[in-house]
C-alpha cells in the first residue's frame, strides 16, 4: 500500500524528492550483510545500474589511479545513451556497462562494488561516488515514492525473504541522503504497520 508522507523530502542534491512510501518496505526481508553472504555470488551486480550524470563526471574526474583500479578504460564504463529523468539529481542518467556478466564496477578480484571499496581505501565518502540506486538497494524511488526494487517484487533476488526488512537495512543510508526527518516519519509508519 502506498502512503503519502506528511511533507516532501528532497535529497541533499534536491532530487529525488520522496513524497510517499510503499508500506511493503517494512515487511519484506533480505539478507543485508552483503559481503558476509556466501550464496548469491553478487547477483545484484549482474546488471548495469542507472547513475546520475553528475555522478558520472565525478567518477571520470578521479584520474588514472581509479581507472587502473577498475581495469578498463573510462570509455568502456558507461552506455552512450543519456536518459532524461526528473527524479535524478541532474535530471539525466546513464547506465553502467557490464563486463563478464557483472557491472563494470564490480570488484575484479573478490566481492562487492569497486567504487565502494576504492572510496573506503582512499578515505572518501562512497555516497559521493557510488550510484544512489546502488546504495539504496533493495529500495528505490519511483514517481516520488520509496518502493521495493523490482528484483524483490519479482522474487528474483536470492537473498530475499529472510533477514532484516528492506527499510531497516538501508535506514541509515536514507538518513544520509534525505535527512533525519524522513527517517523519523518512516519510523512512525513502520511502527504503525508492524503493530497491526
Amino acid at each position: 500500500m502506498i502512503v503519502a508522507l506528511e511533507v516532501e523530502y528532497p535529497s541533499l542534491w534536491s532530487r529525488p524528492i520522496i513524497r510517499a512510501v510503499d508500506t511493503d518496505i517494512f515487511r519484506l526481508l533480505y539478507f543485508r550483510r552483503c559481503l558476509a553472504c556466501g550464496f548469491c555470488k553478487d547477483q545484484c551486480c549482474n546488471h548495469g545500474v542507472d547513475i546520475d550524470a553528475a555522478n558520472v563526471e565525478r567518477l571520470l574526474a578521479l584520474g588514472d589511479g581509479f581507472e587502473s583500479y577498475i581495469g578498463l578504460p573510462k570509455s568502456e564504463w558507461f552506455a552512450r545513451e543519456l536518459t532524461e529523468d526528473d527524479e535524478f539529481p541532474s535530471r539525466r542518467h546513464l547506465r553502467t556497462q557490464t563486463r563478464n556478466g557483472k557491472c563494470v564496477f564490480h570488484a575484479r578480484s573478490g566481492r562487492g562494488c569497486a567504487i565502494h571499496a576504492w572510496s573506503l581505501d582512499n578515505g572518501l565518502d562512497y555516497h559521493a561516488l557510488k550510484p544512489m540506486v546502488s546504495v539504496l538497494f533493495p529500495l528505490t524511488f519511483e514517481k516520488g515514492a520509496l518502493v521495493p526494487s523490482s528484483e524483490i517484487v519479482d522474487g528474483e533476488l536470492v537473498c530475499a525473504a529472510s533477514g532484516d526488512t528492506l527499510y531497516d537495512g538501508v535506514r541509515s543510508e536514507l538518513a544520509w541522503y534525505f535527512g533525519g526527518g524522513l527517517v523519523r516519519e518512516l519510523d512512525g509508519i513502520r511502527n504503525s504497520v508492524t503493530s497491526q
